[in-house]
């Protein structure tokens, strides 16, 4: 576990996915991220590559050939090496080197890096395509899962979601039939929204044209999640159908990229939301964290 700090926040990263594992605000002395408890979801922070969601029948065709690949890819399994470090910023890289050739045709180098700021954690993406001739196409996206309540006393009803959309955009709803996409509509107006269980009791609410996301308690606790030039965010808690509950957290969950439409015939490079890179090119993204 990497530790980086400053005056406000101290922060954990695991070397296993390059994953974000604890946030701890030193004036609020709140613990911001969930624990990882498996009875609920066993992740905290996951790095999603070189899919986002899940494709259809689990398989995906490209160079001729049909690959399968689990939910989310398997950056968020792989294990990181530092990079470069300091006390309050730390980069981790992963070089294929031949060793996903049996699940996705190119290989590729992802540099992940984390810096503080106050009481904002920077996240930095660089994704190279590493082929000397075929372009590449990948997702990545983004998973952090924040505890909610905060702090003794508050509940979950006391919390609400705000998205602010790009100005100019019309923002599309989305929704998942068996972790699917289908357009769901075109909201009017985007409202504070109180956060309550059966908000996800269809999966997560999936959003195009969002730049900010705000998760806050009526005390004035909570985070904020800036993802200018993302085409998409998800927003996610785990529902229990039977006791029509949601787990203690909530993902927001920035993407360059989206789970297959309904209707995907399955070519990656034709998949919705999917990210082209020419030979030895680089690909560059950040989206911050901001906790109050």
């Amino acid at each position: 576990m990497i530790c980086i700090e400053n005056d406000l926040l101290k922060v954990e990263v695991a070397e296993l996915g390059a994953e974000v594992r604890s946030v701890f605000h030193k004036d609020t002395e709140i613990s911001y991220m969930w624990s990882g408890d498996a009875a609920y979801w066993g992740r905290v922070s996951p790095v999603l590559f070189p899919i986002v969601g899940r494709l259809k029948d689990n398989q995906y065709k490209a160079e001729g050939n049909t690959y399968e690949l689990s939910q989310h890819g398997f950056l968020r399994d792989a294990k990181f090496q530092v990079f470069r470090a300091n006390k309050s910023a730390v980069t981790f890289i992963l070089e294929s080197n031949g060793g996903y050739k049996e699940v996705y045709p190119y290989e590729f180098r992802v540099e992940i890096s984390y810096h503080l700021d106050q009481d904002k954690l920077s996240v930095d993406w660089k994704v190279t395509n590493l082929e000397q001739v075929k372009t590449m196409y990948f997702s990545i996206g983004a998973h952090p899962a924040f505890r909610i309540p905060l702090v003794p006393g508050e509940e979950t009803a006391d919390y609400k979601l705000q998205l602010k959309p790009v100005q100019g955009k019309q923002v599309t709803a989305y929704e998942l039939v068996d972790g699917l996409i289908q357009k769901n509509g075109q909201p009017t107006v985007l409202p504070a929204t109180p956060v309550k269980a059966d908000l996800f009791a269809n999966d997560a609410l999936v959003y195009d044209h969002i730049e900010e996301v705000h998760l806050q308690s009526e005390k004035g606790n909570g985070v904020a999640v800036a993802m200018s030039g993302f085409p998409f965010v998800g927003i996610w808690s785990k529902y229990d159908q039977a006791t029509e509950t949601m787990a203690p957290f909530i993902c927001i969950e920035p993407w360059f990229g989206i789970a297959d439409t309904v209707d995907s015939m399955g070519e990656f490079s034709q998949k919705t939301g999917i990210q082209q890179l020419l030979p030895q090119n680089d690909f560059r993204s950040t989206y911050t964290m901001t906790f109050h």
